[in-house]
């Protein structure tokens, strides 16, 4: 403990002062590349649609058919309720949530309330097992993990961790759009919506701009300038908005950015990015605010002739107080530049204007082109035995609004699409999966022979039709209590006076006495009689537009392990599953409103995937000892099956909590 104590008084000082430094970390003792496991967040694969084998068969992703053709492949389908942290924790365990605990993202817990996450799924200190990067340390190799959910806080001690997605661990500054406030109808429309994961900071701020003041040698402006205070994580950057077309209109068209007015670090047009400038922020901890080295970048989405203003501040994702050791959060801004993680955020934000899909792109881009350079800095500067590697941007591109409505012919919106836009469409996705097809080119570049290379995924995605505000709909039947902030749209609920909840992903829960405080299981003729209400109202629920219902299974918490090997502890009164097209959500609206379009096409969560090929992945493993160009076949496998098959190659005990079994891919 005392050594991380002076470890932290260190960075701490030498951060204040705003000293940034590069060293060299020591290599393992063995130093030889032994695995290295690509799981791109995300990643569809299927026979029909997403025929990734076909497409690199093609010669559309030659670097996939290296792999084909030097291991084993097939598909895999993920875990209920088929979301990112539940996956991960299975494919990095092999054990289902009943083993892991991970039954979801934002877990509830008895004896906990239920107005506040009680287990974040994301955090590492949500699983149950210890995760294989810990085994293989325990086994004498050292690991590095990049962007990894579950991975943070760090579990390992001699290791490398870069940036374990929202673990609660770090200084970690997500984007921030800046719009124009107007009437506040689009921050009311947003609602939760506009905060990290709907109760984190705000993802979207609404402002004013006002009369410029203080500028030294600010361009010149053909209409009366605005200013804009965009600030973002404790820091201002302001924006000098103007008119540099000498047409006797008002017609503005330009942004500059400065961090004092003095000088300026960007001067764009919409569509255009800054420079990286480097700049302090203020990371709040439960008991003091740290200033913090990073990046920003800014971009300007839209700007209306009358000076409305969509604007984008994109903050390097990697620091010296997200990264263990800290010195490898500079190693690798040195060698690849700031972190472009990835494309937009968590819930989604650049879905509002035809102009946020051109920003979508260039972020994605650029979160590309980091992940395939940090392939070789992650092997060259730290010499690790194992690799662990997320990219979440394929599953933010497949789950937002501009793609996967248009593409596959399950969704709604597939035929009202024009041919030639599909195509368009269609080559966009495929370039993303150029991409990942690039990334992998740099794995085989810097992997030796004797390295296995895995690639697989967490969960594919499938159009979303519909949104079920089931919330709206226990409100309508008495059971849940709620008023709506007018300013925010921000549903404020009486948790005294509320029976029924729906809470992400795939929970209901219950209690006939209310919802208010610590939450305990309800039992007695009154609770069985609620719960039976809630089951039969949900079984009926009905599309009006389509007669179709929306729920295809509905499990009590007692059968939560027997029949969806869930940890009954962290799950709901009731578990729901949802037919694909329709997707549960969360959000309140005071018109009470059940069936209503999404704002995004794509999703994943609380579906029965092994049926549905689209939420199939990928796997392949190549490497010594493994079947060359052996197909496993059409028929999924589950992800638990993919850790043991990684440890039996690797020739490393596998634990005996694990339940997954060894695939047939060996000589």
């Amino acid at each position: 403990m005392m050594r991380k104590i002076v470890v932290f008084i260190v960075v701490l000082a030498l951060t204040s002062v705003g000293i940034r430094y590069y060293v060299s970390l020591p290599k393992s003792s063995n130093s030889t590349l032994k695995l290295y496991w690509f799981i791109p967040d995300g990643m569809r694969a299927e026979p029909y649609l997403f025929n990734i084998y076909e497409w690199a068969r093609e010669g559309k992703l030659p670097n996939i058919k290296k792999l084909m053709d030097r291991g084993s492949y097939g598909y895999s389908y993920p875990n209920f309720p088929s979301h990112t942290p539940t996956n991960f924790a299975a494919l990095l365990t092999g054990t289902y949530p009943e083993v892991n605990g991970v039954d979801d993202g934002p877990m509830r817990a008895i004896g906990k309330p239920l107005d506040a996450v009680a287990v974040p799924g994301f955090r590492s200190t949500a699983k149950k097992v210890p995760p294989i990067w810990k085994t293989l340390e325990d086994a004498g190799m050292k690991v590095a993990v990049i962007s990894v959910p579950g991975s943070t806080p760090p579990e390992i001690n001699k290791g490398v961790v870069l940036r374990g997605r929202w673990g609660g661990w770090g200084a970690d500054f997500a984007a921030i759009n800046f719009e124009t406030k107007g009437d506040l109808s689009q921050r009311i429309k947003q609602g939760r919506a506009v905060h990290l994961f709907f109760f984190g900071p705000e993802l979207t701020q609404y402002l004013d701009p006002v009369s410029p003041s203080g500028w030294y040698r600010a361009p010149k402006s053909y209409s009366p300038p605005e200013e804009v205070t965009l600030t973002g994580w404790g820091t201002p950057v302001y924006a000098y908005i103007y008119d540099s077309t000498n047409d006797k209109k008002t017609n503005y068209d330009r942004v500059a950015f400065s961090l004092d007015k003095k000088s300026v670090f960007g001067d764009i047009q919409p569509g255009e990015w800054s420079a990286w400038q480097p700049i302090v922020l203020q990371w709040k901890t439960s008991e003091q605010t740290i200033p913090v080295n990073s990046d920003v970048k800014a971009t300007v989405i839209k700007l209306g002739p009358d000076g409305f203003f969509r604007i984008r501040l994109f903050y390097n994702n990697l620091n010296r107080y997200i990264a263990f050791p800290p010195e490898a959060a500079d190693i690798m801004n040195a060698y690849a530049g700031p972190m472009v993680d990835f494309a937009d955020n968590f819930p989604a934000q650049l879905i509002y204007y035809p102009e946020d899909k051109r920003t979508f792109e260039q972020e994605a881009t650029m979160s590309f082109a980091w992940h395939t350079k940090a392939v070789s800095g992650i092997v060259q500067k730290f010499h690790p035995n194992a690799v662990i590697h997320d990219i979440y941007t394929p599953n933010q591109m497949l789950t937002s609004k501009w793609w996967m409505g248009a593409i596959d012919p399950s969704s709604a919106a597939y035929n009202s699409t024009p041919p030639k836009t599909r195509e368009e469409l269609w080559n966009e996705v495929k370039d993303m999966y150029g991409e990942l097809d690039t990334m992998i080119g740099a794995i085989i570049q810097n992997a030796g022979p004797d390295t296995y290379i895995v690639l697989s995924s967490d969960h594919g995605a499938v159009p979303l039709n519909i949104d079920v505000r089931l919330n709206n709909l226990f409100a309508r039947k008495g059971w849940l209590k709620f008023t709506i902030n007018p300013k925010t749209g921000e549903p404020i609920i009486d948790w005294n006076n509320s029976k029924v909840i729906y809470l992400k992903m795939a929970h209901v829960y219950i209690n006939p006495n209310g919802l208010a405080g610590n939450y305990e299981r309800a039992s007695g003729p009154a609770y069985i009689t609620l719960r039976n209400e809630v089951r039969q109202t949900l079984a009926e629920l009905t599309d009006p537009d389509t007669g179709q219902k929306p729920v295809v299974d509905i499990v009590n918490w007692e059968n939560a392990k027997a029949y969806l090997q869930m940890d009954p502890d962290r799950a709901g009164d009731l578990i729901i599953a949802n037919a694909p097209g329709y997707g549960w959500n969360e959000e309140m609206t005071s018109d009470l409103t059940v069936f209503s379009k999404p704002s995004v096409t794509g999703y994943k969560q609380a579906i029965l995937s092994k049926d549905v090929p689209g939420m199939w992945t990928p796997f392949i493993i190549a490497g010594p000892g493994i079947k060359k160009g052996n197909f496993l076949g059409n028929k999924p496998f589950t992800l638990i099956d993919q850790y043991p098959t990684i440890m039996k190659a690797l020739r490393v005990a596998i634990p005996g909590f694990v339940q997954g079994k060894a695939l047939n891919v060996f000589e």
